[in-house]
Order: C-alpha cells, then structure tokens, then sequence
C-alpha cells in the first residue's frame, strides 16, 4: 500500500513539471515564428541576400584572398618568422584566458556559500543574524550585475584608467565570469544532498564546521567542472576583447582587418582555432582527474 501511495505522490509530483515543460516548447516555437516572420515579411533584412549569387561570390573571393589569391608576397602562414611572431600573440592570449578564469575562480570561491539560499537563511545558515541574511541580497546583487554587463562594455572601462595588454582584456573576462560561476554555484549549493550536514550538526559540529565538511566536498567537483567549462568559453572570447584595445591575437586580428592583411587574418585564425582545441582537449582531461 505504502508503494502504492508514494508512486500516485510521484506521478502527481511530475504533472506540473511535464506541464511547465509543454507550455516552455510552445511558447519557444510560437516565439520562433514570430522572430522569423518578422525577419522574413519585414524587408530590409538582408535576409534575402544570402541567396544571391553576387554574394557567394564575394565570400569565395575572400576566402581566396585568405589564402593568397592576387598577392605578389608569400601569405604570411607559409613564412616561419610570422609563426614565431604570432606565437608569441597566442601565448598572451592563452595567459589572457588563464588569468581572467583564475579571477573568476577565486572570487566565486570567496563569495558563492553566502549566495546560496538554504545557506544564508535556510536550514544550513551559520547565524540567523541580519548581517548574514543581508550577505545574500549583497552577492546575489553582484553576481546579477556582474554577468549582466558584457565583457566588451567591461574592458572598455577599464581601457581607460589601465594601460593596454593582458590585465585589462583578463579583469573583464573574469569579472563578467565571475558572475555566472557564482549564480551556478550557489545553485549547486541549494541542490546539494543535506544529510551530510545534518548528520554533522547532530553530532555536534559547529555551523561553519558543517559547511567546510558537508557542503564544500560535494560542491567543490561541480565547481571545477564549471571553471573548466568557461575556461572554453572565455579562450573563445579573448579575440573579441582584444578589439578595444587588449593584448594578444584580438588586438592583432582588428589591425590587420583595417590593413586588409588577408594572409595575416587567416594565420591568426589558425593560432586562434589552435588554442581553441588546446584548451578544450586540456579541459576535458582535467575534468576526467576531478571525477
């Protein structure tokens, strides 16, 4: 009877979910259509180009400009010396990403317990005080405003009172990351298995003693899967940085662009699509050690 009970209680438990889910997929399709109509019955979209014949021809053109088509010169991805110098552009892009994700990390690290509701007034909170309760709103306020602003508005500030090169280009990656790993962790946290925390607190350990033993063990493999995660996402950002004025394979990318330096665009891009897999294979090596 028992088993009975607890499966009618599980099917009714999932009716809401199924039906959030339902109402979530025909609202996303009835969105889709409008935005494509719009696009398609509004004109001036630029829609309707793509099928011009002129404009693949104008995309084969370039690309042919990419690998050397109509220059007198050697394209700079055949000439050693270019390599060595570009390489030393991806290398400050690579120290961009590595030190932009180790800001994020750390702040995250410092601030994301107090961001999580069952910690800052749940059954998990170390104090019940009002300067605890107001933590939450304070982090959650900055985690909000700090993933809301993008990265290129973030280091453009910051290009003006820094001078350019790696710093600017790493605080705005890992301000703007810092955000969203601390909205995801303070997720973790509230999903987290409170029985350990429990069975310490009936033992008798202090509050902060049970976030460090209960809490921190089981959020820490998330956290560094996450890290991992936007570390892919922020080595693909860094060229965009580099627009305003950031060091590394942006800044070089945006002048040869005003040049028309097409040799020297594609050799960028083959660095940028190297250390794009770089650090995805190296993402996801370290990722297997911290299962």
């Amino acid at each position: 009877m028992s088993v009975d009970i607890r499966s009618a209680t599980d099917k009714t438990s999932l009716r809401p979910r199924i039906r959030v889910a339902v109402i979530s997929l025909y609202a996303f399709l009835i969105l889709a259509a409008i935005s494509w109509g719009y696009i398609l019955l509004r004109g001036g979209s630029g829609f309707e180009d793509l099928f011009l014949a002129q404009t693949w021809r104008d995309g084969a053109d370039f690309i042919g400009r990419l690998a050397g088509k109509g220059s007198s010169h050697t394209p700079a991805f055949l000439q050693w010396t270019e390599w060595a110098n570009t390489g030393k552009l991806a290398y400050e892009t690579l120290a961009m990403s590595v030190l932009a994700i180790g800001i994020a990390g750390l702040g995250v690290l410092a601030t994301f317990l107090p961001a999580a509701r069952n910690v800052a007034r749940g059954e998990l909170a170390p104090s019940r005080g009002i300067l605890w309760r107001s933590l939450f709103f304070i982090v959650r306020g900055l985690f909000i405003f700090s993933r809301g602003t993008p990265e290129l508005v973030i280091a453009m500030i910051i290009i003006f009172f820094l001078s350019p090169g790696i710093l600017p280009g790493a605080l705005a990656l890992g301000l703007h990351n810092y955000g969203i790993l601390g909205k995801l962790m303070a997720e973790v946290v509230e999903n987290l298995d409170p029985r350990p925390a429990r069975a310490l607190r009936a033992a008798g350990a202090g509050s902060f003693q049970m976030l460090f033993y209960a809490i921190l063990p089981q959020a820490l493999p998330q956290f560094l899967t996450y890290l991992l995660y936007r570390w892919e996402v922020v080595i693909r950002t860094t060229i965009i940085i580099g627009f305003v004025g950031a060091s590394g394979l942006g800044k070089e990318f945006r002048l040869s662009m005003s040049f028309f330096q097409y040799t020297d665009i594609a050799l960028l891009l083959i660095w940028y699509l190297l250390l794009v897999v770089l650090v995805d294979l190296v993402s996801t090596w370290l990722r297997r050690l911290a299962r």
